[in-house]
């Protein structure tokens, strides 16, 4: 029983002692006047009775009712009911207060006081506030308002009843606390109240206001708030109304349950009390709306509105909602309670409406439903709590990690936040006593479960879930519904209004004190009324099931995957150590998940006995590398219970290093971040505390019965007693046990606490103790020892730490200091632990002192016991590794460094990892890498033993490493982290390589300097190309690379010191190459332009002018120049002679000048140069003068059908650089020579004009509209050829304005009006077609003989960035995020590679076109060496068939790449000078668009797409010196250009690429193309749409068997193995081999068939000891081959060899054709805009498509024809019939027809898939008359009938059967 009310007080107002206006409240009386014993009166209760202050009134406001609540210092509630009414002001007090008042409002008003003698005149009546307050512990609202309600009732209506007797019984009522009993009071004035107390004390009486709370505020708002109470943040309730604030918190606490809220919680704080708002502690506070502006400022408090139903979340708070599933499910039950109707809603005939439950029905389903959802949250909570003690209390921690980690709620922020609060901590302590009164939760907590499991999708069921809880939850606030008969006076209607108040009168003391002392008198004598609680052990229900099975790939065991690991171990413990390696990395695969985990750890526990596990080093290193793979992956808390399954098992696992001597398992698995993390610890040792705990009672005792069978019996069922039932048991027996045996009990349980604790300081200092003292400071670092709070998240690994050599070597003096360093850290850590447990579970001080001074000892014992296993562990011989493969070296390469153990990890390419190519991972693999003079070689072994004895090797040239960097990663084997290397090479090989930990940081950084020192040669001598056969040749004497014989000598001397004499010292230079202008020939060079070339001649003053006339001493130099390229490819042209005399030749239009011999007038020019026959080699000079570095036009090819040529020359100068010329001081007057030398400038053009035959007369030809500049600007006519953007380039434009066609009726597709004056009926005769930029100042051609053509185009620096981006796309360097081509495809759209290829393609196309219409065209781009060496190229390949072959390709790349100055040192950074610059690959690029005609012109190229991969890779390779150095001079320079003859040359490694192709294709096909079926006169236009281009496979395809198949020697065969491993057996060789796609190199495993069959007669012939050339063979086929076909009497060969099939892609791309004005030009490129003449389009439509195999090859006509005839065949619809000739092809399965028979271009096709029927047809209008009707029949497709006509009607009825067949066979 306990009092109804503690205190009644009568609270008045009283005036501010500061004599402010507000008042203040006084106590007036308080009953009883002394304080209760158990309960002192709560102070500040004035305060509360007026929370909003206490104010005078200026009417008569009614009675107002609210129960505020105060917390006491030992978290008691007291509840304040609070009845306030307003009585009239006394006039004393009314006068001051009023004046108080009225002084307060003027100064506020104006700021200053008016003093007034006499009272105010009397504004009206005031009235002040007065409370009666009633405190009381227990909260029974309704009583509360009742009994007040009934005093001040007596008082108002002046009833008879003596208030002193009402207040006595009040303050005397006794009422029962809990049970369900009522209890009926009276308080003497003829009143009666029932008052009923809840069935259990435990679950909160809520009344209505839950469901008041879901009113005002809804569902999501509610939710919030709850999550936000239960994540411990600030909640502010807002309302007018202090009942309402009240109800709200009382609603949002019962919410809470089973819960307690243990933070602040004022439902109506006071106004005086604001500042308790910012306080730091979460809290749940009420306050009235009036004061909202003093809470807006409040940042971290989410405030509810209840009167406006809003809940404000300020930013930077985050309240973290309930995890999924269970926040859905929550909000539509809901729903469903809050809102019946919703389901209906839809309804077509919605059922008649059920009546709503009421209010305080609704607010129990509410609250059945959050009852719910923590049953679900917290399902299964008991089987993670830790019983530490039983006696004389109990002592219980929950174990956390393991309870998320099973709930699978690891991530969950909102459940880690409640687990971690005080609330919980809260609810762990009081329900997690085994032994206690049970209530409605634990109930649905143990045994609902499966139910809520059950219910889950059946909402109704649900709602009938909710229900039954919610009659529970009803029944134990109201245990007798019916008995509610209350009868209390209450005040008349508007009692409050009348006037004749008297004040509340004085009370006396005396007898309302003598009333409470007769009760207590009478309450002493009684005896207390206790009432027996019920207690009973707490069911523990199911155990947990995760909230939300999630399955996530890779990490779910299959019963196969933990088959898997079983298997390994059992091999481990037997020894099969072979078996065990091959499938370990399965079982490290496995191991990510968390049943393989748990798996392993039940398996190594099975090989334990007695606590110890002695292996041998093979299992040693075995268990320790899996036990690492499973705790890597473990967090800090290990959630999974993985370390602590592991704890016992590293402790117990060894090995012998040494008599007496022995290495735990725990050695090699400290560095984990599990291990330093204190709440493992913790929950470990409390859980061990728990075992044993359990066992010490589970003990059998004495008394037992003693039969065998019985104990057993016993024993089994106690072995299912859980440590909660056991506690359970002995709290319920511990009443009953004598105090000595109770003693006894408590000492037991502590000793096992204390015994434990050490147990645990030793295995503590096991695991953080490191092996190697040297290694504390890395300790330190990782484990986070320094700083406990912050534990490390390294998750490395360091497995067999024993055998790892000595890795970290240490300043002996530091050592000591050091260790004990690390041994004060272990210590300090240890002793937190201790003091945290001990404390926590009871232990005696004096046992926790002993403890302290026992654990520096432990310490300090167990480092001497690690110094001798660190030391016998360093005697171990390291663990067998492979053995080194060496790899196969070229003639002359050498090793440099000899192997480096290394991984080789997976880069980004699928095939090495088994991806799309299939196959086991060839990557990572084990082995070493190697550094040559010539290249960067890998060869080792696939980690993967599945893989089998496979060799690895990838490689590339140094001279092809682009990128270099240092990265940190796992090795694919111990998963420890190491320091590698990247290395990229512009060959597309990528080395990513992980040292071994054998390899030292100093090793790893000699590797890298010695790859920079080989990569960048200080000079281009020390390159490969030039080492091998000078230097490195065996059988003969080193010689020293400067003496090149005499002839070189003489040669070399000549050449140079003649241009050095002519140019002057300072063109020499090489530090930048742009040679000033002709100007400063005279002048000494500066001082810091050093030549870096050295030249043994002195440089002689005297400048020599170039002249026609050869001076003896040239002959010489002229012989070796005629021998070069140049002049081969330019005699072969016809394209003049080398003459001086004009007389001689006046006939040839060209001539081949000698002016550039020394190299004087351009330095990257050809020594001969082609001119025009006018052109005076003197003027020459000055023209050179308008043009970038000297490179004036000269001509390089001229067609032999129309006779245009092709001139290249550099960029013009900028007008900047024109002015700087004018102002240096020259030899003559500046403004003249400029001038001239524009002037010359136009003469040469002129003469070049002249030059050719169509345009030699028409010199004076008069021409339309000027050529104004304007139409060079941004819209000119020619519009871009934009390199930036996406633009697909030359637009429809350029071609109109080549054309003018379609100027005259529609304006430009830009935009750009049409100019009918701009139209010209005659093509210029030469097109200059030069950078945009540049031609902006160019003074047009008057008589408009040449036309300028800007296009915008790339620049090296846009090749070398979209190269880069290449290189990333096909070597992406590590594994795609997300696997697949989309991925690949998006990057190699972003490098806009393909997009340059097509430019280059398309510029090409146009200048074919011209010169193919017999207009000239000068490329003049960029400097003239990159873009402008491209096009040109471009242009002869695809002009001349000559350049398809081998040879004509060769002459090629040596007059246009090598003799016209590419720089490929430059371009390819060869020395430090061009490091900066980085590699740009222009050549690779060109290799590239020869590829793309290739691959669509297979037939017109002698040579194979291998021979381009060739010269692709070897161009970067500097193994040739073919590709070296930047110009022909520079080449003279070094004595490269003309090798001796002669003996001396015949040891000589091949230095040139050609030498050793030819040398080599003696030998192989390998770069001949069988397929080569060229037709001489033909010009190919490929497409150059990026649609129709293909990625390279040079760029994609890689071979890891041999490495890079260029290398013609090595790719031979794969290294050799050791000689151990060799196979001694004599076993059948089988001819049968598996080829992997990316492993073997395909063409060398799978020969094509015709290099098979050449293979087999070659092997044939030598056998008959007559070995013949393929070569040889090869033609005498061919000739073989033609004679049969013309004795056929064909004129069309059927063979498969030389097919003149006609490629459906001749003459392609761009159509020249005579206009509508004169003969115009008309351009039609592969774009969609192309220009919308009828006839080209109509002409491209009628193209083929490329899709089929078929038309691209196309066998033999016997093959594929299976009928052919002549047949009628009517038109659409209004059309003629027309004869045709008619190809029934069974292989293609279509019906082909031609115009005639000998047409090779097909009309149109058939499918026979598409045929549905064929059946006799009828003669329609137009039909051939003289047939037969019979012969007509009709074929009938899915799209349309074809009506045919045959010859007669055999021949009719032949093709029916023939196509029935047909159809009949597919």
């Amino acid at each position: 029983m306990a009092r109804l009310a503690d205190y009644f007080v009568l609270v008045a107002f009283g005036p501010h002692p500061r004599g402010s206006g507000e008042g203040q409240g006084q106590i007036l009386q308080r009953f009883p006047e002394k304080d209760w014993e158990d309960n002192p009166f709560p102070q500040g209760i004035e305060l509360f009775c007026q929370p909003s202050g206490w104010q005078l009134c200026p009417e008569r406001n009614p009675p107002t009712f609210f129960v505020a609540v105060l917390t006491d210092i030992n978290s008691e509630r007291h509840y304040c009911a609070c009845l306030t009414f307003w009585e009239p002001v006394e006039s004393t007090q009314e006068v001051v207060c009023a004046e108080d008042a009225a002084e307060k409002e003027e100064a506020d008003e104006g700021g200053q006081v008016r003093l007034s003698s006499t009272a105010p005149a009397q504004p009206g009546q005031l009235f002040a506030p007065k409370t009666l307050v009633l405190v009381s512990r227990l909260d029974h609202t309704e009583v509360f308002r009742n009994s007040l309600g009934l005093i001040y009732a007596i008082h108002v209506e002046g009833l008879n009843v003596c208030l002193e007797n009402v207040i006595g019984n009040l303050l005397t009522c006794t009422v029962p606390l809990a049970g369900g009993s009522q209890r009926t009071i009276s308080l003497g004035a003829g009143d009666r109240q029932v008052i009923q107390t809840p069935l259990v004390d435990s679950l909160p009486v809520s009344r209505c206001s839950v469901a008041l709370l879901f009113r005002q505020l809804g569902i999501t708002n509610v939710l919030s708030l709850f999550c936000a109470a239960l994540t411990e943040h600030k909640v502010l309730f807002l309302s007018r109304s202090y009942q309402r604030l009240a109800d709200a918190c009382r609603g949002l606490l019962a919410l809470l349950f089973p819960l307690r809220y243990s933070f602040t919680y004022v439902p109506i704080l006071p106004a005086q009390l604001l500042e308790v708002l910012s306080t730091p502690t979460p809290f749940i506070i009420g306050v009235n709306a009036a004061f909202q502006a003093e809470t807006q400022e409040l940042l971290d408090v989410i405030v509810a509105d209840l009167d406006g139903g809003t809940v404000t979340v300020p930013e930077c708070v985050h309240i973290p909602p309930l995890p999924e599933p269970l926040q859905s499910q929550t909000h539509n039950v809901l729903s469903m309670v809050l809102d019946p109707e919703l389901e209906l809603a839809d309804l077509a005939f919605p059922p008649p409406t059920t009546s709503a439950s009421s209010l305080k029905m609704q607010d129990k389903e509410l609250r059945a439903v959050f009852l719910r959802l923590f049953a679900q949250l917290l399902q299964g909570y008991r089987w993670c709590l830790h019983i530490v003690r039983i006696h004389p209390e109990p002592v219980i921690r929950f174990h956390k990690a393991a309870f998320l980690g099973q709930r699978g709620l690891v991530e969950d922020d909102f459940l880690m936040k409640v687990l971690e609060g005080m609330a919980f901590a809260g609810f762990v302590s009081e329900r997690g006593v085994p032994y206690r009164s049970t209530d409605l939760f634990d109930e649905l907590v143990a045994h609902e479960v499966a139910r809520m499991r059950a219910d889950e999708n059946h909402p109704h069921r649900v709602l009938r879930h909710v229900q039954e809880l919610a009659e529970q939850l009803y029944k134990n606030e109201n245990p007798y519904p019916a008995v509610a008969m209350h009868k209390v006076q209450r005040p008349g209607e508007a009692s409050h209004l009348r006037r004749t108040h008297r004040p509340f009168p004085r009370l006396d003391e005396g007898t309302i004190q003598w009333i409470v002392d007769q009760a207590a008198a009478k309450m002493q004598g009684a005896p207390p009324a206790v009432k027996a609680e019920r207690r009973t052990t707490v069911p523990s229900g199911p155990p947990m099931t995760a909230i939300l099975e999630r399955c996530s790939g890779p990490h779910i065991n299959s019963a196969r995957r933990l088959e898997v690991v079983r298997n390994c171990i059992s091999y481990v413990f037997e020894g099969k150590m072979l078996e065990a390696k091959k499938l370990l990395p399965a079982v490290l695969r496995a191991l990510k998940g968390r049943a393989a985990r748990r798996c392993l750890a039940h398996e190594l526990h099975l090989h334990v006995q007695q606590n110890r596990a002695v292996l041998d080093h093979q299992q040693f290193d075995f268990v320790v590398r899996m036990m690492n793979c499973c705790l890597q992956d473990c967090t800090s808390l290990d959630e999974h219970g993985i370390a602590a399954a592991l704890l016992p098992l590293v402790t117990a696992f060894c090995r012998k290093l040494s008599p007496g001597v022995t290495q735990f398992a725990y050695s090699c698995v400290q560095e984990h971040v599990v291990w330093s993390t204190p709440q493992f610890w913790e929950a470990m040792f409390y859980g061990d505390v728990q075992t044993h705990i359990r066992a010490l009672y589970l003990e059998p005792s004495d008394d037992r019965v003693s039969a065998s069978q019985e104990v057993g019996e016993a024993q089994s069922q106690d072995d299912e007693r859980s440590a909660l039932d056991v506690a359970s048991e002995q709290r319920r027996l511990w009443p009953m046990l004598s105090r000595e045996k109770q003693q006894e009990l408590v000492q037991k349980e502590e000793s096992t606490v204390f015994s434990q604790a050490i147990h645990y300081a030793n295995r503590m200092s096991y695991l953080l103790l490191p092996l190697d003292s040297s290694k504390s400071r890395l300790l330190r670092e990782r484990a986070g020892l320094g700083d406990l709070e912050s534990a490390s998240n390294s998750l490395v690994t360091n497995s067999m730490a024993g055998s790892v050599a000595e890795s970290y070597d240490t300043e002996s003096g530091f050592e000591d200091a050091e260790t004990c360093d690390v041994a004060g850290a272990v210590v300090r850590f240890i002793n937190r632990f201790v003091d945290k447990v001990c404390t926590e579970s009871g232990v005696t001080s004096d046992h926790l002192k002993g403890l302290h001074v026992m654990v520096p000892d432990i310490v300090q014992m167990h480092i001497e016991t690690l110094e001798a296993v660190h030391r016998e562990s360093k005697r171990l011989p390291p663990i067998q590794k492979p053995k080194l493969l060496r790899p196969r070296l070229l003639p002359g390469e050498e090793c440099v460094l000899d192997g480096l153990r290394v991984y080789l990890l997976p880069d980004g390419r699928e095939e090495g990892v088994g991806g799309s190519g299939g196959g086991p991972a060839l990557l990572p693999a084990e082995g070493a890498v190697f550094l040559t003079t010539y290249r960067v070689i890998f060869t080792g072994m696939p980690t993967d033993p599945l893989v089998g004895e496979q060799v690895v090797v990838r490689s590339f040239p140094v001279a092809a490493l682009t990128k270099e960097k240092r990265i940190s990663v796992q090795t694919p084997v111990d998963q420890l982290l190491q320091d590698g290397l990247q290395l990229r090479s512009c060959t597309f090989q990528l080395l990513k390589m992980a040292f071994d930990e054998e390899v030292g940081s100093d090793s790893a950084e000699l590797f890298r300097k010695q790859l920079h020192k080989l990569r960048y040669p200080p000079d281009i001598r020390n390159t490969f190309a030039f080492t091998l056969g000078s230097a490195h040749t065996p059988g003969r004497p080193p010689r020293v690379a400067k003496d090149k014989g005499p002839s070189f000598r003489t040669l070399s001397r000549n050449l140079v010191k003649n241009a050095k004499k002519t140019i002057g010292r300072q063109y020499v230079t090489r530090k930048k190459y742009n040679p000033p202008g002709w100007e400063h020939r005279g002048q000494p060079p500066p001082e810091d332009q050093e030549d870096e070339i050295s030249v043994s001649e002195e440089l002689e003053p005297s400048t020599l002018t170039p002249s026609s006339a050869l001076k003896p001493s040239d002959r010489m130099t002229m012989s070796s120049l005629v021998e070069r390229a140049c002049c081969r490819d330019y005699q072969r042209l016809g394209l003049g002679t080398l003459s001086s005399s004009l007389s001689r030749a006046k006939s040839e239009p060209f001539r081949i000048s000698p002016v550039n011999r020394m190299y004087a007038i351009c330095r990257s020019y050809p020594g001969l140069l082609i001119v025009p026959q006018s052109i005076q080699d003197n003027a020459l000079q000055r023209v050179s003068r308008c043009y970038r570095q000297n490179r004036f036009p000269v001509v390089c090819w001229r067609s032999g059908r129309s006779k245009a040529v092709l001139l290249r020359s550099g960029g013009l100068h900028g007008k900047g650089v024109v002015g700087l010329f004018k102002a240096q001081n020259a030899p003559s007057p500046g403004q003249a020579q400029a001038d001239s030398s524009s002037l010359e400038q136009e003469k040469y053009l002129q003469a070049v004009v002249s030059s050719m035959p169509r345009f030699a007369d028409s010199s004076g030809r008069n021409t339309l509209s000027s050529f104004s500049s304007a139409h060079m600007g941004g819209h000119g006519k020619w519009s871009s050829v934009r390199a930036s953007g996406r633009s697909t380039g030359l637009g429809a434009d350029v071609g109109s304005r080549l054309a003018g066609r379609d100027l005259l009726s529609t304006p430009h597709t830009n935009g750009a009006p049409s100019d009918s004056g701009f139209l010209r009926p005659q093509r210029a005769a030469l097109y200059i077609i030069g950078d945009k930029a540049q031609l902006k100042g160019v003074r047009p051609d008057p008589l408009q003989q040449w036309e300028l053509v800007p296009i915008e185009v790339f620049e090296a620096r846009q090749v070398k960035a979209s190269f880069k981006k290449l290189l990333k796309a096909c070597v992406p360097g590590c594994p795609a995020t997300e696997p697949g081509p989309a991925s690949f495809l998006r990057s190699l759209e972003d490098s806009e590679w393909l997009i340059q290829i097509h430019k280059l393609l398309q510029i090409s196309v146009l200048v074919v076109e011209l010169l193919d219409s017999g207009s000239s065209v000068l490329v003049s781009l960029e400097d003239g060496w990159d873009i402008t060496t491209q096009v040109v190229s471009l242009v002869q390949l695809l002009s001349d068939p000559f350049y398809r072959t081998l040879e004509g390709f060769r002459l090629l790349v040596e007059k246009e790449w090598l003799s016209f100055g590419h720089r490929f040192s430059h371009r390819g950074a060869h020395t430090p000078a061009g490091q900066s610059s980085g590699f740009t690959p222009v050549f690779l690029q060109f290799l590239d668009c020869v590829h793309q005609v290739h691959l669509q012109f297979p037939m017109e190229f002698e040579f194979s797409q291998f021979y381009l991969k060739f010269l692709g890779y070897h161009h970067a390779s500097r193994r040739f010196r073919t590709f070296l150095l930047d110009s022909d001079y520079e080449r003279i320079e070094l004595g490269l250009l003309y090798e001796e003859k002669g003996e001396r040359r015949a040891q000589v490694a091949c230095r040139s690429v050609w030498e050793y192709v030819d040398r080599l294709s003696k030998r192989t096909p390998m770069f001949y193309n069988y397929t080569y079926a060229p037709e001489d006169t033909e010009v190919l236009r490929p497409y150059s749409n990026v649609s129709n281009l293909k990625v390279w496979d040079f760029y994609t395809e890689e071979t890891l068997a041999e490495g890079p198949p260029y290398d013609w020697e090595l790719a031979q065969g794969p290294p050799e193995p050791p000689e151990e491993e060799r196979p001694d057996g004599g076993a059948p060789q089988s001819r049968r081999r598996v080829v992997w796609p990316c492993y073997d190199s395909r063409p060398r495993v799978q020969p094509d068939a015709i290099s098979r069959l050449l293979e087999e007669l070659q092997r044939l012939e030598t056998e008959l000891g007559r070995p013949e050339r393929w070569k040889d063979a090869w033609d005498r086929v061919k000739a073989a081959q033609r004679l049969e076909s013309r004795q056929d009497g064909r004129g069309t060969p059927s063979s498969l060899l030389v097919s003149t099939v006609p490629h459906h892609r001749r003459s392609l791309g761009v159509y020249l054709q005579e206009g509508p004005v004169g003969s115009t030009l008309s351009l039609s490129l592969d774009s969609d805009q192309s220009s919308g003449s009828t006839t080209s389009s109509s002409r491209q439509a009628a193209r083929r498509s490329t899709s089929t195999l078929y038309s691209q090859f196309q066998t033999a006509e016997s093959e594929n024809r299976s009928y052919e005839g002549t047949l009628y065949k009517k038109g659409a619809f209004m059309k003629p019939w027309k004869a045709r000739w008619f190809v029934l092809d069974k292989t293609k399965h279509q019906l082909r027809y031609y115009d005639h028979r000998v047409d090779t271009e097909c009309k149109g096709v058939i499918d026979l898939a598409e045929v549905e029927a064929v059946a006799p047809g009828t003669p329609t209008i137009g039909a051939p008359k003289t047939v037969d009707e019979k012969a007509f029949f009709d074929v009938k497709t899915t799209r349309r009938v074809y009506n045919f006509c045959a010859q007669d009607v055999p021949s009719a009825q032949q093709w029916v059967d023939r196509i029935q067949s047909c159809l009949s066979d597919a």
